[in-house]
């Protein structure tokens, strides 16, 4: 028998998995299954399970609570930017994407500031046309992010789009759209709860 005070410090407290919890006890799954059903210790979902194993350290954002002037504009300004200019279709991370390199920075410092992420889990996405200097592009977004550190680690291989032909679109466009993804589902549905209905 497995006490329910045990499953509930392990798998509750501690955030260990079944599988942890099996091997901590030197029992089978199957045995930790059983109990934590007959003790009636709630197993997480699937989805929940998949969050806590990318995430073990818990949440790798914090809520802040808006407190200053600044703070409350910057909270505006960033949900603004992601109600116009955000892609709310995916379900897995946060993603606003643009050719000025303004709305970005003002972007990422409504994550920073507003949600504490740490900028090395930022990836981005840069997409240019055919005939445009795909490496130059990429080191003038490098050079427009450092006040983030961001490095080119971070970025995704470039999207190469083929060009238009004549046309005004490479003085509208001329670096690129870039696109910035901070992956976490749990910000994710707060956002968009966030945003009007």
């Amino acid at each position: 028998m497995i006490q329910k005070e045990k499953l509930e410090s392990l798998y509750v407290r501690e955030r260990k998995s079944m599988q942890d919890i099996a091997n901590i006890l030197g029992c089978s799954l199957h045995k930790v299954k059983y109990w934590m059903e007959k003790q009636d210790v709630k197993a997480r979902s699937i989805s929940d399970a998949i969050y806590l194993k990318c995430n073990p350290h818990g949440d790798p954002f914090h809520i802040k609570e808006v407190k200053t002037l600044n703070e409350a504009k910057l909270l505006g300004l960033g949900l603004g930017l992601y109600w116009g200019e955000g892609n709310k279709k995916n379900k897995n991370s946060i993603r606003l994407g643009n050719t000025d390199p303004e709305i970005i920075k003002n972007f990422i410092r409504f994550l920073t500031v507003i949600f504490g992420i740490d900028t090395s889990r930022l990836k981005f996405g840069l997409q240019i046309f055919s005939d445009m200097p795909g490496e130059k592009i990429l080191r003038f977004w490098i050079d427009k992010l450092k006040e983030f550190h961001v490095s080119r680690k971070q970025f995704f291989k470039i999207t190469v789009t083929p060009h238009r032909g004549v046309g005004n679109y490479k003085e509208k466009s001329k670096t690129g759209v870039l696109t910035v993804y901070f992956g976490n589902v749990k910000l994710k549905k707060f956002l968009d709860g966030m945003l009007p209905r």
